[in-house]
């Protein structure tokens, strides 16, 4: 039976440590489950290791069913991470609400398809779809991209257009041409109309900024999927094998823009009369794009021509803004999350991270939810991040996030402070090994720090991950070995792991409290019972089950 909204109950039986509980989210960082290629293992990881080996510890898992994905085979990824941790409780995710609205017909019978179809056919004009081209299922899905092609022919939409972003994160760095042949293919099979890509780039130079670090990002991709305006190319096969011959070691998320065009002229500008949906399930990275179709005040870049058309998400990616306008699929409803208790109780909490992953530990960590509950008792800080490839600069902003983290519990006015190191996922994704080393080694020193921090003011130092991704940083085979590339080395992996994460408190004034044994089993959803039961309250009574076992 749910529960409800209401102040927690302190605990008669343990009032909880003098100090503040502090969440470290160590972005990417699993237990892998090979030697070769886990980078964490790789590193010199001299407080992360003393934690295992002295605290209480368990691994969680973060990924599948467990975190409300369809199935055990999808990897785990931040957004959905950071709603588990937050909220406590399994919701069902974009990827699975998107597949069973469209195996139920129900995308196709609600009000906000019917109208961006039925807009092209009375006006002649033409149907876009814009997003990431994979089928990494972290942000989209090529099978629900097939799906709705598929659909238009059916309600009889004669010129459609795909505006295709290369993946290479969530996928194997250079797998594009898995996806983009078979597309291609795939649209040329509906002879009887006019349906082809239009343009295209990587997902980390055109179109996919987040949180407002690289709007620059947005503008390229505006330029070549609204205005046509970029290189041409007759196919995206050919841009693809292009712009690769030009630039060895080129992996497709860094691929710049490309446009399709026919005798010089692009087959596929977006104009007054169109429909356009972007069909990106998740919402960070389709944020700014939407902002750009639909802000009348746009300050972020010259949109050159901004056209009428009807435009439409996959999903709503800001539920208290209602952004976008239209979207196809209902998100989830994620309610009574562990922020929400906290200041309805008169907790002091603080939230921070740098740039990168500053919208995880407030928004999605808040249910998708913009804002503070209670600006009187949350404190939320943003350290900017460097506008650099992550791989040139692996420690990122660690240690800023530590200097400011150290100061809050000094001050001795927080009751809980969750924070996330970006680093085993944002240095992860680029593939380069040595990079994630560093990364790691860089963020185990601020771990060391925050200890020393912990001790003084006698509070709990909770360390865990949203999911894997630094820990299987090499291609596999499926005996196990290590897949070679072309140039003799190991072939990078980019995307999410399947691994477990960390679960481990360190309690440096524990006096038997409770079972020094953690709870065996559960996913990264137990963190807001167990981060309650060490505050000193009891935890809402359908909230997943807690690591910890009070005596």
């Amino acid at each position: 039976m749910a529960d409800t909204m209401h102040a927690l109950e302190k605990n008669p039986n343990w009032k909880g440590r003098r100090g503040p509980v502090v969440l470290v989210i160590m972005d990417g960082v699993g237990y892998g489950k090979y030697e070769e290629g886990d980078a964490v293992k790789a590193s010199k990881m001299k407080y992360l290791d003393w934690f295992t080996k002295n605290c209480p510890h368990t691994q969680l898992k973060a990924h599948g069913t467990a975190v409300g994905l369809p199935t055990d085979d999808d990897m785990g990824n931040s957004e959905v991470g950071h709603n588990a941790m937050g909220c406590g409780r399994v919701f069902a995710q974009g990827a699975k609400l998107v597949g069973e609205s469209i195996s139920s017909g129900s995308m196709f019978q609600g009000a906000t398809w019917k109208k961006l179809v039925k807009n092209v056919q009375d006006k002649n004009s033409t149907f876009h779809l814009i997003g990431l081209v994979s089928d990494g299922n972290v942000h989209s899905h090529i099978d629900h991209l097939k799906a709705m092609i598929t659909q238009a022919h059916k309600e009889g939409v004669k010129t459609l257009r795909v505006h295709a972003l290369l993946d290479g994160r969530d996928v194997p760095p250079t797998s594009a041409l898995e996806y983009f042949e078979p597309l291609e293919k795939f649209l040329a099979e509906f002879s009887d109309v006019d349906y082809q890509i239009a343009s295209g780039g990587g997902r980390m130079y055109i179109t996919m900024d987040r949180y407002g670090a690289d709007w620059s990002m947005v503008e390229r991709g505006w330029h070549a999927h609204v205005l046509a305006d970029g290189r041409q190319f007759a196919s995206a096969t050919e841009a693809i094998n292009t712009y690769r011959n030009e630039n060895a070691g080129l992996l497709d998320q860094d691929m710049h823009e490309f446009v399709i065009a026919k005798d010089g002229k692009p087959v596929g500008p977006i104009v007054d009369g169109d429909s356009v949906i972007f069909f990106n399930f998740r919402g960070d990275r389709s944020l700014e794009i939407t902002a750009a179709f639909e802000e009348d005040n746009f300050p972020h870049f010259d949109r050159v021509r901004r056209p009428a058309v009807e435009y439409a998400g996959m999903m709503e990616y800001d539920g208290d803004n209602h952004k976008p306008a239209q979207f196809l699929v209902n998100p989830p409803s994620i309610d009574r999350t562990m922020g929400e208790y906290l200041t309805k109780t008169g907790v002091h909490l603080m939230a921070i991270s740098e740039t990168q992953k500053y919208g995880h530990v407030t928004y999605f960590f808040n249910g998708n939810r913009p804002g503070e509950f209670d600006k009187n008792l949350e404190t939320y800080i943003e350290v900017p991040s460097d506008v650099v490839p992550f791989e040139q600069r692996p420690w990122m902003k660690c240690a800023e996030i530590t200097d400011k983290v150290i100061e809050a519990i000094e001050s001795g006015k927080y009751d809980h402070i969750r924070l996330n190191y970006p680093n085993g996922d944002m240095v992860g994704h680029t593939g380069v090994f040595n990079a994630v080393v560093c990364s790691m080694e860089g963020m185990d020193l601020q771990l060391g720090r925050l200890k020393a921090a912990i001790e003084k003011a006698g509070g709990i130092l909770c360390l865990t991950a949203d999911h894997g991704n630094s820990d299987d940083m090499y291609e596999h085979k499926k005996d196990g070995s290590v897949a070679i590339g072309a140039d003799g080395e190991p072939k990078p992996k980019t995307s999410h792991s399947l691994n477990p994460v960390p679960g481990i408190i360190y309690d440096p004034e524990y006096k038997g409290e409770y079972d020094l044994e953690l709870n065996s089993g559960l996913g990264i959803s137990s963190w807001p019972a167990t981060l309650m039961t060490l505050m000193g309250f009891v935890p809402p009574t359908d909230y997943d089950k807690s690591m910890v076992n009070l005596k």
